[in-house]
């Protein structure tokens, strides 16, 4: 008899969910992370938060900073482990220019959008966003309670 595979999770690690509430997002890109092995672990174990952070270019460099990756006690003895350290982001030198002209061109900002497992690597997912005014947020709002509503009303005429 064969083995049945474990249920394979979610490989969604940490999601920034008030960057699509407060930024109105235009592109999306996908980036590695130059971790270490502390950080790694700490990451399967799901201790991470990137609801604070921003990424910045630095020298034609792409660079995250505020990514709060708590330390486990038994993977980090041997080494002194910040866990809010500037981390540098991996990509193409073709979408280093296409931020780099987004923030200086544009004005907009580079978010974290949500941080993942893509195999074994760790990937962030950014994006360039220009902040949303007071109404904005409203008219989201709105059109997010509408959708539950119609939802709700939809399920009760199925009974």
């Amino acid at each position: 008899m064969a083995k049945k595979k474990p249920k394979q999770s979610s490989n969604t690690i940490a999601k920034n969910k008030s960057a699509r509430f407060e930024f109105a997002i235009s592109d999306e890109y996908e980036a590695g992370m130059e971790l270490q092995g502390w950080e790694v672990k700490a990451i399967r174990s799901g201790k991470v938060n990137i609801s604070e952070s921003y990424v910045f270019l630095r020298n034609g460099e792409a660079f995250i900073s505020g990514v709060q990756i708590t330390p486990l006690n038994a993977a980090s003895t041997h080494v002194v482990a910040d866990p809010t350290r500037t981390r540098k982001l991996l990509l193409n030198r073709r979408e280093i220019d296409k931020l780099m002209g987004a923030v200086n061109r544009d004005g907009e900002t580079i978010v974290a959008l949500s941080m993942y497992w893509k195999g074994s690597w760790v990937k962030l997912k950014i994006g360039t966003a220009k902040g949303k005014k007071l109404h904005d947020k409203r008219a989201d709002k709105k059109d997010k309670d509408w959708q539950r509503d119609k939802a709700r009303i939809m399920k009760s005429s199925l009974r």
